[in-house]
């Protein structure tokens, strides 16, 4: 399965925030708009990803939910049918919660920066530094740290869990 150090902070200011990541990325803004549908399931999270009515993803992830940096594990697979994959998923697993948002992307050297507006939760900072085969989750939680400290991310801002555990299970941080 592919790693990374994952990071989520709720944000006051995007537009000011945007500025700040301007500064400090190799490449972007790239404009997403995304449609996450989630699934029951035993271990970890099963989510499937829409971008259009012909372009999806089927992604399968474990991570701790707690604030801060976390190692996340993952799997992505994607599809050209993504309605009716989302069909097949509900009747067999149960759809548990939907996300709506508008995420804008950046990179930065291996880190992806993603600022995301989301339907009836708000605005957010989630970091994602791609980890290689091997190498310690360590580097990643310290790149992590570095970049959060470059935007002036307060630790306190840091939430734990997923969009749809705020949206469903009511957990702010």
């Amino acid at each position: 399965m592919s790693r990374n150090i994952e990071i989520k902070a709720r944000i006051d200011d995007l537009d000011g925030l945007e500025r700040k990541v301007a500064g400090i990325a190799d490449s972007g803004p790239v404009a997403i708009d995304q449609d996450d549908t989630f699934f029951g399931c035993e271990a970890g999270r099963l989510k499937l990803r829409t971008f259009s009515a012909n372009r999806g993803e089927l992604i399968f992830y474990e991570r701790a939910d707690e604030a801060g940096p976390k190692e996340c594990f993952y799997l992505i697979t994607k599809t050209s049918e993504p309605e009716t994959l989302r069909e097949i998923l509900a009747l067999a697993y149960r759809e548990t919660g939907r996300v709506l948002k508008r995420r804008t992307l950046y990179l930065s050297g291996r880190t992806r920066i993603h600022l995301d507006r989301v339907q009836d939760l708000g605005d957010f900072l989630e970091l994602e530094v791609v980890l290689t085969d091997g190498e310690s989750a360590k580097d990643g939680i310290a790149e992590a740290r570095g970049i959060l400290c470059r935007l002036g991310i307060e630790d306190s801002s840091l939430i734990e869990g997923a969009y749809v555990d705020l949206l469903y299970l009511g957990t702010r941080h």
